[in-house]
């Protein structure tokens, strides 16, 4: 009886490839921002994670905005979250925006692992900038798939959008210049929720929402194309903590599964699945990685 545990122990220490002896296993702690999209995916590397670890990961989803993320990955409180080039650009690192995807990722790989040793991990896949939305039958009859040529459109056009857009210097102010943008009145500031709603029950012929937004999986709408990238990339990455990386290399094999896997119209979808059709988050994530060939 009282050799068990010690049998035991060597068959552990032995399976566990790294670990020596019966010490305890470091804790990995999953992070999210407050909303459905960072709370998916941060589910997804979660049980991803269990998966191939074949250990609990623990969870600290929903956290709330950018710097109370951030801080917590800083502080160590969690060892990895999404995270988006451009908000880590403006939002965390307080540098100029740049156009170029591969540029911007580059400076802030360098800089994050310089100020906060945190290594960025290779792209998920998709990039959930700002888009402009109008109704796909009003493309169709006017012949309108870019930004510039809604630029030329002459009745202009009557947009709502979100109370940050407005603000922001990469948001509306900038675009109607960018662009020459006309539009027929005022623009109506809205909930980002009642986006949609809007546009759909022609209230509004345009609104500015984002590329991953759960209604433009359904909705018969076109996201105009941005031709002269007026807005900066929003790359989704993986940000992870480099001593949790050091300490635990399979983690690193694990989270590169999870690279190019996601598209803009795969990420839409997924959040429709939560917000739209009510499904549970956990339920989502497990069904993703069955699909993507993760899970058997």
């Amino acid at each position: 009886m009282g050799r068990t545990p010690i049998i035991a122990c060597l068959i552990v220490g032995v399976w566990a490839s790294g670990i020596a002896g019966c010490t305890k296993e470091r804790p990995i702690t999953v992070g999210s921002k407050n909303f459905t999209e960072q709370v998916i995916l941060g589910e997804i590397v979660a049980q991803h994670l269990e998966h191939r670890l074949g250990r609990h990961i623990d969870r600290k989803l929903n956290l709330g905005g950018t710097m109370l993320a951030h801080q917590a990955l800083a502080n160590g409180d969690i060892d990895l979250y999404p995270e988006y080039t451009g908000t880590a650009l403006a939002t965390v690192l307080k540098l100029p925006s740049t156009y170029d995807p591969t540029a911007a990722l580059a400076l802030v790989r360098a800089e994050y692992q310089t100020r906060f040793s945190v290594e960025w991990m290779a792209p998920l896949g998709f990039n959930n900038t700002f888009a402009m939305v109008i109704r796909g039958d009003d493309a169709r009859k006017n012949k309108i798939a870019t930004l510039s040529e809604a630029g030329r459109y002459s009745p202009g056009w009557n947009l709502a959008v979100g109370y940050e857009f407005q603000q922001r210097p990469d948001g509306l102010a900038g675009l109607l210049k960018a662009y020459n943008l006309p539009l027929a009145g005022s623009p109506k500031t809205m909930d980002l929720g009642l986006l949609y709603k809007a546009l759909d029950q022609r209230e509004v012929s345009m609104v500015a929402g984002n590329a991953t937004d759960g209604q433009l999986s359904i909705l018969d709408v076109l996201v105009l194309l941005d031709d002269q990238h007026y807005f900066p990339p929003y790359d989704c990455v993986l940000a992870v903590r480099s001593e949790i990386l050091k300490d635990t290399p399979i983690l690193r094999i694990a989270l590169t599964e999870l690279a190019g896997l996601f598209t803009d119209r795969t990420m839409r979808r997924l959040n429709y699945q939560v917000d739209g059709a009510h499904r549970p988050v956990r339920e989502v994530a497990e069904q993703f990685l069955r699909e993507a060939g993760l899970h058997r």
